[in-house]
């Protein structure tokens, strides 16, 4: 049932365009700054999502983006599971723009029945002319609660909701090298209020590779790697994800790979078990759908 839900959702997706004569916005709102003075750099990527965690975009004023991300079984499961397949996760998320510069969003993901609110500003926007902003900075900051049974291996006790909760604090620092091309660095927090095991820290680093390379108007190749300083313990691999972005009017379908299996920042940086070398590969896509729903002063071109 949860699959025939999921595939509904996408095929509803994909034919609204042609059911609907509403003019469909940009993913991002046009800027008030005064052009004939100082440009601001637009469309850095064309999504607020890498693959697995954010870019430096946020959504425009009063426009809602609603999410689907999903992630098939790892590829090594052979023809039995269908190459993974047959198994799959889901993830369902709601964004919205409160101003052009803050974007707040929850979403759900079955991985761990996992509920997360997040929000995030954007703190600078690359610029020449009167400004002259090398970069785009923009601030991350989320919640997640992991809402399955987990119990204790020592004390053999269920953990309790505050012990399931972790937060994630990022600065996503980007910059558009070229009409096609765009790279963004992001140093990372994660603080889980209980300790992943006895001999752990609460408090876990890293530091976030992505870029984006246009190949046509509306197609772009991403990729996206998170490099962990201290790990919970050697079980776990760095995430690593490449895709293709493909924007058609009011959505943005990507298609991709990767080796992580959680779709929110702790679990997909800290708690990745998927091994590339071993095939242990998930195939996935999201999928992005913007609605207008404070019709913004002005859509970007």
């Amino acid at each position: 049932m949860k699959h025939i839900l999921t595939t509904t959702m996408i095929v509803l997706f994909a034919i609204s365009p042609f059911i609907s004569n509403a003019q469909q916005p940009d993913l991002f709102a046009a800027d008030s700054t005064n052009k004939t003075q100082t440009k601001i750099t637009i469309a850095t990527f064309k999504n607020t999502r890498l693959i697995n965690g954010h870019s430096v975009e946020t959504l425009g004023a009063g426009i809602m983006d609603f999410r689907i991300h999903h992630r098939f079984g790892f590829l090594n499961q052979g023809l039995y599971d269908f190459f993974g397949l047959d198994n799959a996760t889901t993830f369902l998320g709601f964004d919205y723009g409160i101003t052009n510069r803050l974007t707040v969003g929850i979403s759900r993901s079955g991985y761990l029945k996992q509920m997360e609110g997040f929000a995030k500003y954007r703190l600078l926007r690359q610029s020449t002319g009167k400004v002259n902003m090398p970069v785009s900075v923009t601030f991350q900051a989320s919640v997640i609660n992991k809402t399955a049974d987990i119990t204790s291996s020592v004390t053999n006790l269920k953990y309790n909701s505050s012990e399931k909760t972790a937060y994630t604090y990022q600065f996503l620092i980007a910059r558009k090298l070229s009409e096609g091309a765009s790279l963004q660095i992001m140093p990372t927090l994660v603080h889980y209020n209980l300790a992943p095991n006895t001999t752990s820290s609460n408090d876990y680093y890293s530091l976030g590779f992505g870029g984006r390379q246009k190949i046509s108007k509306r197609i772009s190749i991403n990729a996206e790697y998170y490099y962990q300083f201290n790990k919970i313990d050697n079980t776990y691999f760095n995430s690593l994800a490449v895709g293709v972005d493909i924007e058609t009017g009011g959505h943005v379908f990507q298609l991709h790979f990767t080796n992580s299996t959680g779709m929110t920042e702790p679990t997909f940086i800290h708690e990745t078990t998927g091994d590339w070398g071993k095939g242990e590969v998930h195939f996935g896509f999201n999928v992005s759908r913007v609605f207008v729903i404070k019709k913004p002063k002005e859509f970007r071109n």
